[in-house]
């Protein structure tokens, strides 16, 4: 996304000074991009397969290819990067449904935690304007009893 926005800009098709933040979000147990972030560094050293562990298969990533351009537009943007328990997540999946009527995935329900966590610390504030992507369904969750 932040490479759309920036070539958008370059083309003059996005007339704006303001370019939107870039938040990366990863499960506790298996967050090697929030680590390097956190840590300052410009590349991501892989999480232990053994050790990469989370119920949200889709955030289950001990190595990201990409690393670099990600952490690269975190900063850029001003962003952050967090990571976020399994047990958050599904509190977060229970939310949606119960508050929006909406069944995501694990996964998108990262999002959800994370935007409340950025609510909390005062990095993001309730009149900010927010698009969280949900690029999932909760039903294979569901089905699998996560």
């Amino acid at each position: 996304m932040w490479k759309v926005f920036t070539e958008l800009c370059a083309l003059d098709w996005l007339q704006t000074t303001h370019l939107p933040r870039m938040i990366l979000v990863q499960a506790e147990g298996c967050a090697p991009l929030v680590r390097a972030f956190q840590e300052g560094k410009d590349e991501a050293e892989a999480w232990t397969a053994q050790d990469a562990h989370t119920k949200a298969a889709g955030l289950r990533v001990p190595s990201a290819i990409g690393d670099r351009l990600m952490l690269q537009a975190v900063r850029e943007s001003g962003g952050t990067a967090l990571s976020v328990s399994d047990d958050s997540m599904k509190e977060m999946m229970h939310y949606a449904a119960q508050r929006e009527g909406m069944l995501i995935a694990l996964e998108a329900a990262a999002t959800l935690a994370a935007y409340h966590i950025l609510l909390t610390t005062h990095f993001l504030k309730p009149e900010d304007e927010v698009v969280a992507f949900f690029t999932g369904s909760g039903l294979p969750d569901i089905l699998t009893g996560s």
